[in-house]
């Protein structure tokens, strides 16, 4: 049993703290991918050109993330927010000095570290997250991925504005150092020690007779952590597929304007964000796995109206089925793998690693199958990962402590 003696205040203060970093990732990741295309016009490349700089990006967050749960549990979690904020604004800069250079190399660099931060990043702060969660008894991590939306919708608003202003990338990405660096040295201060091993510190000797943390290896021996990695890979396709097509797909396939498209975009993640600010009540009062399915439910409804509809308006309404039933999944993903706080850093780290290959296969094997059968139709193909996530529910089962025993 925990010996950890924080206040209602401090727990407030933590949660607070967290809702901010959790904003901040989301605010400095749209605020760089709003400005992809003036990347791409100012280096010179090709569509084609700038997705393989993406990739090698992605390449980077994929190496780190497995190492993440072994750091936090080695230095601490303020130290890993740091260290990840640390390596993302260090590759601003370094972005900024290739694109004031014009060198692809320099940039492609840069994206490597800015994957790689990002990793560190988005793994820690869904750590912290769930050390919040067990202290306040309650399901909020949902509302910090309301956080993450709502700072990317805030950081794609300033890109597209600052775009529209021409005001240089550069300046841009040297701004964002030093706002970042004053947010990851002040807010970490108040997060709570990480409860890895249920003592009150960082560090601390844990009590006797507890069981051993177990390594990252153990976690990708544990059956039910992969199987919840299975199931945040269908939620992160999914929400993927809304995000890098939904727009596209009514363009192409129903002949809407580009602002009609933006339009349904913005609604989709729109209905996301609202059923993650008020999804943690619904979880608390009907359970995670019934959750999980009625959202996935959800999903599925939504993706296939949105792809069968003959009609704008139909789209729309899929959109927001859609959008709703993307929302939890993902969060729940990361509480469950969290369960317990002793092993939730290495699964947390396995979790998110399976989960971020959706990121690197999605979008081209989307695209493919887009040029084949059109891209509305070619979403269709993410109701296998959906079903799948559906029939997997169970595995998100809240676990026991020290054990797999599920209550």
């Amino acid at each position: 049993m925990s010996t950890r003696t924080d206040s209602a205040g401090t727990v407030r203060g933590a949660a607070i703290a967290i809702f901010v970093i959790f904003g901040t990732n989301g605010f400095i990741f749209a605020s760089w991918a709003a400005r992809i295309p003036s990347v791409t016009q100012t280096l010179g490349l090709s569509t084609g050109e700038m997705g393989a700089v993406l990739l090698v990006g992605a390449l980077g967050s994929l190496v780190s993330l497995p190492l993440t749960g072994s750091i936090v549990d080695r230095i601490g979690l303020k130290a890993t927010i740091r260290f990840g904020g640390s390596l993302a604004i260090t590759a601003a800069a370094v972005i900024a000095v290739g694109l004031l250079a014009h060198s692809v190399w320099v940039v492609t660099a840069g994206m490597v570290l800015f994957g790689s931060g990002i990793a560190f990043w988005d793994v820690a702060q869904n750590i912290g997250g769930a050390d919040v969660e067990h202290r306040l008894g309650r399901t909020v991590m949902p509302q910090f991925h309301a956080a993450f939306s709502g700072g990317a919708v805030l950081g794609a608003l300033l890109g597209a504005a600052l775009s529209a202003a021409r005001i240089d990338l550069a300046l841009h990405l040297f701004a964002i150092v030093a706002v970042v660096a004053a947010i990851i040295v002040l807010v970490p201060r108040y997060f709570l020690a990480h409860d890895a091993d249920g003592s009150p510190h960082e560090g601390a000797a844990p009590p006797e007779g507890a069981a051993p943390k177990g390594s990252v290896l153990d976690a990708w021996r544990h059956s039910r952590t992969v199987l919840i990695g299975v199931v945040v890979l269908g939620a992160t396709l999914t929400e993927g597929a809304g995000n890098d097509w939904i727009s596209k797909g009514v363009v192409d396939g129903l002949g809407a304007s580009e602002a009609a498209g933006a339009a349904l975009f913005a609604v989709f993640v729109g209905a996301m964000t609202v059923a993650r600010w008020f999804g943690g009540r619904i979880i608390d009062r009907i359970g995670r796995v019934a959750a999980l399915r009625l959202s996935m439910l959800s999903a599925l409804i939504g993706l296939t109206a949105y792809a069968l509809a003959s009609t704008y308006l139909l789209s729309a309404v899929g959109a927001v089925f859609w959008g709703l039933g993307a929302a939890l999944a993902f969060p729940m993903g990361m509480s469950a793998a969290a369960d317990d706080p002793r092993r939730a850093a290495a699964r947390v780290s396995v979790v998110s690693t399976i989960g971020y290959i959706a990121f690197l296969a999605g979008p081209p094997f989307l695209g493919f199958l887009g040029d084949h059968l059109g891209l509305r139709h070619a979403l269709l193909a993410i109701l296998v990962p959906i079903l799948v996530a559906l029939a997997l529910a169970g595995v998100t089962r809240k676990e026991g402590p020290g054990h797999g025993a599920a209550q």
